[in-house]
């Protein structure tokens, strides 16, 4: 038996990404949130949202660090950003 071929369908404006400089992360038993942001003080923006599994975030924890291993075998290694000075949260609008 063969695997099976999935066709991912995308629009535009997906495809086109988003750009976030600060990531929230929360967690309930049943799901991890993460919270994309785009934050220029004095505010910020929620971007995007991706609701997951802890068995999945735990995937993508792993592929993460073996994507980021290989972007530094090939293009040296990255210094982590510096953490958002202070608290902050967001507002739902709309």
């Amino acid at each position: 038996m063969s695997p099976q071929q999935i066709h991912i369908k995308a629009h535009d404006n997906v495809l086109q990404g988003v750009y976030a400089n600060v990531l929230q992360i929360s967690h309930t038993k049943e799901e991890v949130v993460f919270d994309f942001l785009n934050v220029m003080p004095p505010q910020g923006q929620l971007v995007s949202r991706v609701i997951t599994s802890p068995g999945h975030a735990k995937r993508i924890l792993t592929a993460l660090a073996d994507n980021l291993k290989r972007y530094e075998a090939q293009f040296g290694a990255v210094t982590a950003a510096k953490p958002p000075a202070g608290e902050f949260g967001f507002t739902p609008t709309g």
